[in-house]
């Protein structure tokens, strides 16, 4: 197995692949100490997406976040700052704010796998955007003794195209028609509202529902609005089929002749060889340990290199398939350092072309100046896997580096310097990053 980097390829700025879907547990009432708002600092996390929020209590819980949670009564005066329940997701608001990262805010609904209440189409669309447009108003233009933050990007909805094993939806309880129709409603009434904001969606489930996103981009199109980003998902088991997806949807994009003006999301993405039983079990372990971080490293590698312009992990939240952080003291897991090393990267800014000769070699580089750097990981969805010999072959760049490793048995540390030309030995799920000397 080998690498091939050539500091002499640029391929355009390192992109913002290493953000995540939630921000980070702020100080509550137990006091300082449980907060990881620090490490979101230190990993430089670009952007939160805010979905699924109102399951931690520690955002807010039931009160934050969703349309339906902030206005909860429909029939109320939306003009009415009374009308509206601000408070817990100001603090979660704050709290990202303070860590650093930029806020990507949802506006819809949590998923609903049992009752359903916020996942209902808005008995009045119009309606539902006159919400929207005051829960924006209040973050960005101070209205209702809010806030002015810098929140550039508006999503509308999450998954209407979601399906259960029974065939539930719990995302959207309308019908596909009825979707695009308040979709493209509610996208053309915001951007007509908020012009400098970049309003999109859908955050589709699978881009590979054509009929589906031929109905929305259909609809858009009659009532000539173009999105400012399409947002999508993809959960698997092997880095590069993450390419195939980004593919789709660049070319779905193009089919509407909107690629040059449509920025492309992928924004809730995890390590997942299936959904139910046994296999489903050994996803949730995989996703805590190191096979989940050496495959949050290879995604984001492979992906700088696609047409995608954010990558947005799922989840920080403290769940179930955070594999970033402890769930009770919210120190690093494995998965939090690919973060960190990636940001390394990222703050080099120009990507340089790389490559592994296989499906389970990855790699990425950037430069600056003198500055360069390389992250390679071998990650393997064979449980069986042994020890790889991976070659280095580095053209055009430093000749020595300084090999940080991430391991069953190290966390980013410094365990030596390598050369290029030489081979070195990693175990399956390893991660190394390699710093210009």
């Amino acid at each position: 197995m080998e690498i091939t980097v050539d500091f002499t390829k640029e391929c355009g700025k390192i992109k913002q692949m290493h953000c995540v879907n939630n921000g980070p547990v702020g100080n509550g009432v137990r006091g300082k100490g449980f907060s990881n708002g620090h490490l979101f600092k230190e990993a430089g996390i670009p952007y939160a997406r805010l979905h699924d929020s109102a399951f931690y209590s520690g955002y807010g819980g039931e009160y934050s976040v969703d349309v339906h949670r902030i206005f909860p009564d429909f029939d109320a005066d939306v003009n009415d700052p009374t009308s509206y329940v601000f408070a817990p997701t100001d603090k979660y608001l704050k709290d990202i704010d303070a860590s650093g990262t930029k806020i990507f805010y949802r506006l819809g609904a949590a998923i609903e796998h049992g009752y359903k209440r916020g996942t209902y189409p808005p008995k009045d669309t119009i309606k539902w955007c006159h919400i929207c447009e005051h829960i924006i108003m209040h973050y960005t233009q101070g209205w209702a003794n809010g806030f002015n933050y810098d929140i550039e990007y508006w999503e509308i909805w999450n998954e209407p195209d979601c399906r259960n094993a029974d065939g539930s939806n719990p995302c959207w309880q309308g019908t596909e028609e009825e979707f695009a129709e308040f979709f493209a409603t509610s996208v053309k009434y915001l951007k007509e509202k908020f012009p400098k904001l970049k309003i999109g969606g859908p955050a589709m489930m699978y881009i590979w529902g054509p009929e589906y996103n031929k109905l929305i981009f259909d609809t858009l199109k009659e009532k000539g609005v173009t999105l400012d980003f399409y947002s999508f998902h993809k959960y698997g088991n092997i880095p590069s089929q993450f390419v195939a997806d980004v593919e789709a949807a660049y070319a779905l994009l193009s089919d509407y002749d909107c690629n040059d003006k449509t920025e492309l999301v992928l924004n809730e993405w995890n390590y997942v060889r299936g959904w139910m039983d046994e296999k489903w079990v050994h996803t949730r372990y995989a996703e805590k340990g190191m096979k989940g971080a050496a495959f949050i490293a290879g995604v984001m590698s492979v992906c700088q290199y696609t047409k995608l312009d954010k990558l947005m992990y799922y989840d920080a939240r403290p769940c179930g398939m955070n594999g970033m952080f402890d769930t009770d003291f919210f120190t690093p897991l494995k998965g939090y350092y690919p973060f960190v090393m990636f940001n390394n990267l990222y703050r080099l800014k120009n990507a340089v072309a790389a490559s592994g000769d296989t499906d389970e070699v990855y790699a990425v580089a950037a430069k600056n100046g003198n500055e360069s750097g390389i992250l390679v990981t071998y990650f393997s969805d064979n449980d069986n896997a042994v020890d790889g010999e991976i070659l280095l072959d580095i053209k055009n760049g430093s000749s020595k580096y300084e090999m940080y490793l991430l391991d069953g048995d190290h966390d980013n540390e410094l365990v030596g310097t390598v050369s290029a030309g030489q081979t070195i030995t990693l175990k399956p799920q390893s991660v190394v990053y390699l710093k210009s000397i």
